[in-house]
């Protein structure tokens, strides 16, 4: 199996070094614009092999996506950040253009490929892979709710003192701060969460969920890596061994929660194939509520990107 990362950043580099230890693939590429730097990380990751023993190999190449011809799996973690002065608008200009970019070689090199976008913002950057690989929906797909959800669990096994092990969550919509945590769908050790915790003391670990990332960039002037990088490679393993494990993931919605054409978290069964199948979940008018909440703050950025 063959997996390649496109971006050698903090993010592109950690997903690499959680494939390679995990040995999800026999051969890893690891790609990047730079000179050199995918180069660098591919060495170095492979040089620990024998330190922490795994057979998988890492290759890091500079531009050229011959190098990555027949992946299974294509990882795209491209972007840029946001940067002081540059609005919404001009950030999705920018990523998009890479995002599309970016796509382009991936179809042409691996067109049985699936693709996981990690690059942001992520719910239009993975429609803009779809619009631009003209792929069906199970082969595009996006890493925020997998992310989202592990700090979820997190912060709960803290506030509880218990295992994270033991802990099973689901959230819905899009990537910020209108994701939707589901309380309801959340327990420990099949216990109701709802049993376990003081209400307000749950909404302020859904809200600190929700701001996530944003706390990550305060303390350390820059975004997340490595718990981003490890999500985008579960979803990966999910796929390369044909798992058929339950993640939410950003997804086209054709019908599902009465939403068309529009990239929505929401769980779904990840195999082979990619997603094999959109799980609906009987959500309540007030998490309906929120999820259309959620639905029009993705179709806002969506607009931008259309323009």
């Amino acid at each position: 199996m063959k997996v390649t990362v496109v971006g050698a950043g903090n993010v592109g580099a950690t997903v690499a070094d959680v494939l390679a230890y995990r040995e999800v693939a026999n051969e890893i590429v690891l790609l990047d614009i730079k000179e050199g730097v995918a180069e660098g990380k591919a060495l170095d990751i492979f040089q620990k092999s024998p330190i922490t023993m795994y057979d998988s190999r890492t290759v890091g190449v500079t531009n050229d996506y011959a190098r990555t011809a027949d992946s299974d799996v294509v990882v795209i973690t491209s972007g840029l950040p946001r940067k002081p002065g540059m609005s919404r608008d001009d950030l999705i200009g920018v990523n998009s253009g890479i995002v599309k970019s970016v796509t382009e070689q991936v179809v042409k090199y691996s067109p049985n490929a699936v693709i996981v976008i990690v690059s942001n913002p992520l719910d239009v950057m993975t429609y803009q892979a779809h619009l631009t690989s003209k792929f069906p929906r199970n082969k595009v797909i996006g890493m925020a709710g997998v992310l989202d959800t592990a700090r979820y669990k997190a912060f709960l096994a803290e506030a509880l003192n218990v295992s994270v092990k033991d802990i099973q969550a689901v959230l819905l919509g899009g990537h910020g701060d209108t994701m939707v945590p589901l309380p309801r769908y959340t327990t420990v050790g099949g216990i109701p969460v709802t049993e376990l915790i003081d209400m307000d003391k749950l909404n302020a670990i859904v809200e600190r969920t929700k701001v996530g990332g944003g706390e990550l960039v305060k303390l350390m002037g820059t975004s997340a890596w490595y718990a981003p990088g490890a999500a985008a490679a579960q979803m990966v393993e999910a796929i390369v061994k044909d798992q058929k494990r339950v993640f939410p993931v950003c997804v086209k919605l054709e019908g599902e929660y009465g939403i068309n054409d529009c990239y929505l978290g929401v769980p779904v069964v990840l195999g082979k194939n990619g997603v094999e199948k959109v799980l609906e979940l009987k959500l309540d008018k007030a998490e309906m509520e929120l999820l259309q909440t959620s639905r029009k703050h993705v179709l806002e950025v969506m607009a931008v990107l259309q323009k």
